[in-house]
C-alpha cells in the first residue's frame, strides 16, 4: 500500500487537496482510504471507514472520543490502586480532551489503517490529511520520540526484577502495577513502531500544499530545515489557488503577478510546483473536488512513483581531511545537511551516546554510531547549509596502538 501524507501552511487548502487526490485516485481504480480530522463537504462524518464513491472510503477523526476512551481504559487498569487510595473514577461524559490528544488520535488511526481492524479492506492508497505544516512535522517525529521515552522510563531489561514485586507489594502494603505497566509499555512500543515504519517506508510520500505568496514562502523555507532534520523528503509541492494571469482587473492582475514571482522562487529552489487553479469559490462537494484534478482528468499530483518518506540516514560520517576539513589523526566528522538553518537558531548538546539537536522550532535526539560514542566532541560548524561536528577519539575509551 502506498501512503500520501498531505500538509502545508494553515489555510492553504491541504484538506481540500487531500480529498481531491483521494477522489482522483479512486476514479482511476485505486482502492483508497482518506483520513482527516476536518469536515469535508459531501463526505460522511464517521469514525470508521465509510464509502464515499466507488473505490473510496473516508474516516473523520474524533480526538475527543479517542481521548475519553483511552482515559477510561486506563482508569479500569488502575482500579485497584485507585480504590486503595480512595480515588473517585471520572465518567467519560465529564472528560474534556487535553492538548496533544488530536496528535495521538491520528497516530492511532494510522496504525489501524495499516495493522488494525481497518486494514482488512486491502487499500491500494492511504491519503492522510495532516495538521498544518509545523504541527505535522512534530507529529511525524512523535513515534520516534515516544519510543525513546518508553525505553528510558521503562527499560525492558528491568523486567528481570519482576520476581521481587510480590515481596515489595507485601512490604509496602500497596499492589504493585509494574507487570501490567511493562506489558502496556511493550504494547505501546510495538504500536508506535508500526506507525514509525509507515512514516519511514519508501512507499510513503510527503506532499506540501501552499498558496503562493510571501507568507507561504517563509513557512516553506523554515519547513525545509525541519524536513532535513527529521530526514523527510518531499515528493511534490502543490501550489493551490493559482489565479489566472490574464485578468483585466488591476487588483487581481497584481495578485497573479505576486503568485508568479513566488512560483518562480519555488522553481529555483527545487522541482517545479504542481499548479492547481483557483475555482473562484470554495469546493462544495465531490464534483468540485474532482474539478481540481484538471479538465483532462489527470490526478492533481501523480499517484505513482516518487521516493518520498524518510531517507535511510539523513546524516553521514567523514574522516577529517575531507573537503572543508583540516587533516586530522583519527578525527571523524559527523555531518547533517540543514538547508536554511542559521547559526543563532542552532543548539547542539552531546549527552552520553546521543546528540541533542535544536534548529529553530525543531528538535531531534540522534543516537550516535558506536565509534562516535568512544570520542569526544571537539568542535562544530555550520557552513554552506551543512552542520559538521568533529569527534576526536577519547584515549581512555579508544587506546592508541604504537
Amino acid at each position: 500500500m502506498r501512503t500520501v501524507l498531505v500538509t502545508g501552511p494553515g489555510g492553504a487548502g491541504r484538506t481540500t487537496l487531500a480529498a481531491a487526490t483521494a477522489l482522483a485516485a479512486a476514479r482511476d481504480g485505486a482502492r483508497t482510504l482518506l483520513i482527516s480530522a476536518d469536515p469535508i463537504p459531501g463526505f460522511p462524518a464517521t469514525t470508521a471507514p465509510a464509502p464515499v464513491t466507488e473505490g473510496l472510503w473516508s474516516v473523520r477523526l474524533d480526538s475527543g472520543a479517542h481521548f475519553r476512551g483511552e482515559l477510561v481504559t486506563l482508569q479500569e487498569q488502575l482500579s485497584g490502586v485507585l480504590e486503595l487510595l480512595g480515588g473517585n473514577p471520572l465518567d467519560a461524559e465529564e472528560l474534556t480532551e487535553l492538548p496533544g490528544s488530536a496528535e495521538l488520535a491520528l497516530l492511532h488511526a494510522l496504525r489501524r489503517a495499516t495493522h488494525g481492524d481497518w486494514s482488512h479492506e486491502a487499500y491500494d492508497l492511504l491519503v492522510v490529511d495532516l495538521p498544518p505544516l509545523r504541527e505535522a512535522l512534530a507529529l511525524l517525529a512523535l513515534p520516534e520520540q515516544l519510543r525513546r521515552y518508553l525505553r528510558r522510563l521503562l527499560p525492558q531489561e528491568r523486567q528481570a526484577a519482576r520476581a521481587l514485586r510480590p515481596m515489595l507489594a507485601q512490604l509496602a502494603g500497596v499492589p504493585m502495577p509494574a507487570q501490567w505497566l511493562y506489558e502496556a509499555a511493550a504494547r505501546r512500543d510495538a504500536e508506535l513502531a508500526q506507525v514509525q515504519a509507515l512514516i519511514e517506508d519508501r512507499a510513503t510520500t510527503l506532499w506540501l500544499v501552499a498558496e503562493p505568496g510571501p507568507a507561504a514562502e517563509d513557512a516553506l523555507r523554515t519547513a525545509r530545515t525541519g524536513l532535513a532534520l527529521y530526514g523527510l523528503r518531499t515528493e511534490a509541492l502543490v501550489a493551490n489557488r493559482v489565479l489566472p494571469g490574464h485578468s483585466s482587473d488591476p487588483f487581481f492582475a497584481a495578485l497573479a503577478a505576486q503568485q508568479e514571482k513566488t512560483l518562480g522562487h519555488w522553481g529555483e529552489e527545487g522541482p517545479a510546483p504542481v499548479r492547481v487553479a483557483h475555482l473562484g469559490r470554495d469546493p462544495q462537494g465531490p464534483d468540485d473536488l474532482l474539478a481540481l484534478a484538471g479538465p483532462d482528468g489527470a490526478p492533481t499530483v501523480p499517484a505513482t512513483g516518487g521516493e518520498g518518506g524518510r531517507a535511510e540516514a539523513p546524516w553521514w560520517i567523514e574522516e577529517a581531511g575531507a573537503p572543508g576539513e583540516p587533516e586530522g589523526d583519527g578525527i571523524l566528522v559527523w555531518c547533517l545537511r540543514l538547508p536554511g538553518a542559521v547559526k543563532k537558531d542552532l543548539q547542539l548538546v552531546r549527552r552520553g551516546g546521543e546528540l541533542l539537536l535544536t534548529v529553530g522550532p525543531f528538535h531531534r535526539i540522534v543516537p550516535l554510531e558506536p565509534a562516535l560514542r568512544r570520542c569526544t566532541v571537539t568542535g562544530a560548524a555550520l557552513t554552506d547549509g551543512v552542520l559538521r561536528v568533529r569527534f576526536t577519539p577519547d584515549p581512555a575509551l579508544w587506546p592508541r596502538t604504537s
